[in-house]
């Protein structure tokens, strides 16, 4: 083959490299129900571990006695915050809640004890044995009561308070531009419009219940198997509390059945690998369902006031927001939400005034942190909203109103940071616009009770049933901003193996259903022309990837994935280099061969590289970002911004409340589809949860108690009513990003929850400012 001029056939690009559709090799084994989740975990003599939660959302913890817990057979360990080796506290961004709580309870379903035992019912009958004495005291639940502590009382004291503010208030953003908002300013306004929008507490449901399974070490140190989004991150929390040095915690990634930002906060991590320390032995935690309610961070809640300006041609002259988000009882990712929620809260338009103040406080509601698009979301359907009421004051259509607006490369956001990318919010605008609407519903010609709100149940025949279309397009950043060293790190390795070039890579990424494995091995064979790919297990062996996040990891890991690889190919050729004297500069990997352009293939990679291996180690960091300054907001703070929009078709049974969506249509820019098939999946799957957050998901709670912690009263999305989603792609690369690509998996979140409410609002003529949109906010019952 050497010297070989003929290279149209080699230089075929591989089928499942950059740009394929190969399909996830975890695809098939999670839909026949073979794939091994970390609940599946198993150890030979491994124990069972629980936890005992608060039944009060807020409480003085006057007295723990575990005595008769202890003596129960079969129970080898029961743990109070006293037996805790280390430090007591940990936290994703400010270490302020309690491993195991101590003086007070803060949220209903707070852990205050654990038990380890032989059999998962040994370890519940000694939960019930450990007597606990509260004090109930009065929770801290509304915007009132976190703005007046003195009255109402302080959710932290002061002497322990932790956040970044004082008071009830975890972190607050302020974001001015312009002139501000003020009176003479809003005289430059022909029409105002001003509204207050709220958002309920979604959850992230995934599927697979929180668990894992820690297990003691030779060298006295914890091995952790576990679900999670952040291995890393999770160490450096656990680490600290089990007293040990961080290489004596070594987490290796289990299979993980969802995450949605649920993951990125510990849950049982602590908690495990407390009891396996303790006895010395392996123990397992699985949540149930219930449990899993109370174990893992939720959406934050939000209340929002909008005020929007405009000429009477429709140019926007100003918008001011409050946004108010309930952060619970301890800060999680609340820092991080506020500054999205208010550097993102003018969404993708173009707005010369603006005044912005973004507020988290701590309450005794469940704790809320990350979940897909967080901030963005809240803010999405605030002035999605806005620009629909301010379009029907105008007599304008709401989609040339938005584009009208809309933002474009090279424009200035209120941050005071350009937009050094594509950003076709119009075009995308336009593509849902120009999609073909379904047919309209036709009930004396053809009745499916199907197809109608209420399906099945038989509510309908077609009588009261309303069509209405709404449309909706966000901004969403991708990436960790503000100043956060955002990186990621991958090892890739090239030998041969059974006579042929193998690449294994391997990360710390967490693979939580996003496709992540699958575009690594497509990178390795564009960048190393091999076949075979193995992917290493994701463990703490190797540097950080970051979490799973953001919209980040195709372009965090992804782009270290690729500098790994290139690092690799480029000692490879050196190899050849110093062995046969190659001047070449037109060098490539293809089909297994190294291969010069202008001299065709000149050898085998395995018989350039015999026994030896090449095994190299890159980071990725982003560009850098700075804190937006507190005051004005102003600041690079984001990486990257990503553009989704939606158009929503609904029916709307304005009798009895009940909506069917029959078509939600969506149109994104993606930069580059490294794989197509995945990217309508991203956008398809964030659609569908931005639906339930319209018309079905939200975590109620009566005096900071969570009532509906299942799933039969929790209601998600199901594959009857998720509807036809046809997806328009756009591929605008930005400079700046490994392969020109964008985050995909948050901008559909965002949009597609305010188009739907829009639909519905146009079907029923209702304000409609809140969501879930329920069926007694359409009955007035």
């Amino acid at each position: 083959m050497r010297g070989e001029k003929n290279l149209q056939d080699i230089t075929t690009a591989h089928p499942d490299g950059i740009g394929g559709s190969p399909l996830r090799p975890d695809g098939t084994l999670k839909v026949r129900g073979e794939f091994a989740y970390s609940s599946d975990l198993w150890h030979e003599d491994m124990l069972w571990g629980m936890a005992l939660r608060s039944p009060h959302a807020h409480a003085r913890i006057l007295s723990i006695d575990t005595t008769e817990a202890l003596t129960q057979p079969g129970v080898y360990a029961v743990m109070t915050h006293e037996d805790i080796p280390g430090s007591k506290y940990y936290g994703l961004e400010i270490q302020d809640q309690p491993a195991l709580a101590f003086g007070k309870v803060r949220y209903h379903g707070e852990a205050v004890a654990i038990v380890a035992a032989d059999h998962p019912e040994t370890a519940r009958r000694a939960l019930a044995k450990i007597k606990v004495e509260y004090e109930v005291l009065p929770p801290i639940t509304t915007e009132e009561h976190c703005q007046n502590p003195e009255t109402y009382g302080y959710v932290h004291e002061p002497h322990e308070y932790k956040g970044h503010a004082s008071g009830n208030v975890v972190h607050s953003q302020k974001v001015v531009s312009g002139l501000g908002v003020n009176d003479d300013v809003r005289a430059m306004a022909d029409v105002v419009v001003v509204g207050e929008y709220e958002v309920g507490m979604q959850d992230q449901a995934f599927l697979g219940p929180e668990s894992g399974l820690a297990v003691p070490a030779e060298d006295g140190g914890i091995d952790l198997y576990i679900a999670t989004q952040w291995l890393h991150v999770d160490r450096q929390q656990v680490a600290p509390v089990l007293g040990l040095p961080e290489n004596k915690v070594r987490l290796t990634l289990a299979g993980v059945g969802g995450a949605f930002g649920g993951r990125e906060d510990l849950s049982m991590q602590i908690h495990a690998c407390l009891l396996a320390q303790r006895t010395g032995k392996p123990v397992k935690i699985v949540y149930s369902r219930e449990e899993s309610f109370f174990g893992h961070v939720h959406r934050h809640p939000a209340k929002m006031r909008y005020e929007h300006g405009a000429t009477r041609d429709g140019k926007l002259v100003y918008m001011e927001a409050r946004i108010v988000l309930d952060g619970g009882a301890y800060a999680s990712a609340s820092p991080a939400v506020v500054g999205n929620a208010s550097s993102l809260s003018v969404g993708p338009y173009e707005v010369p005034n603006v005044n912005v103040l973004a507020i988290a406080y701590y309450s005794n509601n469940p704790s809320c942190g990350a979940m897909r698009g967080f901030g963005a979301v809240q803010a999405c359907f605030g002035y999605e909203t806005q620009l629909d009421r301010l379009a029907a004051e105008l007599g304008m259509d709401p989609v040339e109103l938005r584009q009208l607006n809309a933002v474009s490369q090279g424009s200035h956001l209120p941050t005071g940071q350009v937009i050094d990318a594509p950003a076709p919010v119009a075009e995308l605008l336009q593509k849902v616009k120009d999609l073909p609407l379904p047919p309209p519903l036709d009930t004396e010609h053809h009745l499916d009770i199907r197809e109608l709100p209420g399906a099945l149940s038989n509510t309908s025949h077609g009588e009261g049933i309303v069509r209405g279309v709404g449309y909706a397009v966000g901004l969403k950043n991708v990436g960790f901003s503000e100043g956060f060293d955002d990186y990621s790190t991958a090892r890739v390795r090239l030998e041969v193996i059974g006579g042929e070039p193998v690449a294994m890579v391997h990360t710390a990424m967490a693979e939580v259903g996003q496709g992540g494995v699958t575009v690594h091995g497509q990178i390795a064979r564009t960048e190393l022309g091999v076949e075979r790919v193995t992917i290493h297990p994701a463990n703490t062996e190797v540097g950080s990837a970051g979490s799973t996040s953001a919209s980040r990891q195709t372009y965090m890991t992804g782009g270290a994935v690729k500098l790994a690889a290139e690092a690799v190919r480029n000692e490879l050729f050196n190899l050849g280099r110093s062995r046969y004297g190659w001047t070449y500069n037109d060098l490539s990997l293809v089909g297994g061969k190294v291969v010069s352009a202008s001299a065709g293939v000149l050898i085998p990679i395995v018989d350039l590289l015999g026994d030896q291996a090449i095994d190299l180690t890159r980071e990725h960091h982003h560009r850098p970002t700075v804190p937006f300054d507190k005051e004005t907001g102003q600041g690079f703070g984001h990486v990257q911004y990503t553009f989704c929009a939606h158009r929503a078709v609904v029916d709307v049974d304005v009798e009895l409340g009940l909506v069917k969506v029959v078509e939600l249509a969506a149109a994104q820019d993606v930069g580059k589809a490294l794989n197509p098939l995945s990217v309508i999946g991203q956008i398809q799957g964030g659609s569908t949860q931005g639906l339930g957050l319209a018309v079905m998901e939200e975590i109620i709670t009566k005096d900071g108690k969570v009532r509906n912690p299942s799933f039969t009263d929790y209601l998600i999305p199901t594959i009857l009513d998720t509807p036809p989603q046809p997806v328009e792609i756009m591929e605008l690369a930005d400079p700046n990003a490994p392969y020109g690509l964008r985050g995909v998996g948050e901008a559909p979140t965002l949009s597609s929850t305010p188009a739907i409410v829009s639909a519905i609002r146009a079907a029923t003529g209702l304000a409609l400012n809140r969501v879930p949109v329920r069926p007694e906010h359409i009955t007035g019952t």
